[in-house]
């Protein structure tokens, strides 16, 4: 019990820091920085845990941090996952709400204007990151890597919906042997 208490704490103090990259909703940019911390830094869940709690958790309706609730929830508990969905919710709600009763003139309105902008490229870096990181711990081989290469050519060349390449990435998988 003890650990866990440990575990929780740790994830939260974590959470509570990188939440503040993520002010607007971009929780799934975060995943990278949570990937290091539960999977490499601390080894709470397996590259295959970490990338199978993400995947159910975006497959499920409900908000994007729900993966990031899962990983704790495999990595401390209970108290983790409530402690993880506070920390990634509660900071930046009190800065945006913070934010609504300032009121820009002049200059800082125009500063604020190049902010916005600058931040939408840091969100796609952060995209293109998660991407990386949940293709490196998912790719186990060269089936794996080539159905990777072959989905993302699928999408980007021939918009073939993403339902459907799921199944099929499921079906190649099964037929290569890639189940476990």
């Amino acid at each position: 019990m003890k650990a866990q208490l440990l575990i929780a704490w740790a994830i939260f103090k974590y959470f509570c820091g990188i939440s503040m990259m993520a002010v607007g909703g971009g929780v799934v940019s975060l995943t990278p920085q949570i990937y290091r911390f539960v999977v490499v830094e601390h080894h709470w869940l397996s590259p295959q845990g970490f990338v199978a709690a993400f995947s159910i958790a975006q497959a499920a309706p409900g908000p994007n941090f729900l993966y990031a609730t899962l990983v704790a929830l495999q990595a401390g508990g209970v108290l983790a996952a409530v402690g993880a969905t506070l920390a990634l919710v509660v900071p930046p709600a009190v800065l945006t709400l913070v934010a609504l009763t300032v009121r820009l003139r002049g200059r800082a309105r125009e500063l604020m204007g190049l902010l916005r902008f600058s931040l939408s490229h840091v969100a796609v870096g952060m995209m293109l990151a998660t991407a990386i990181s949940l293709v490196a711990a998912a790719d186990t081989g060269w089936a794996t890597a080539a159905l990777t290469a072959l989905t993302v050519v699928a999408v980007m060349r021939w918009k073939v919906h993403p339902l459907a390449l799921i199944g099929a990435g499921a079906l190649g998988g099964l037929l290569l042997g890639l189940h476990g």
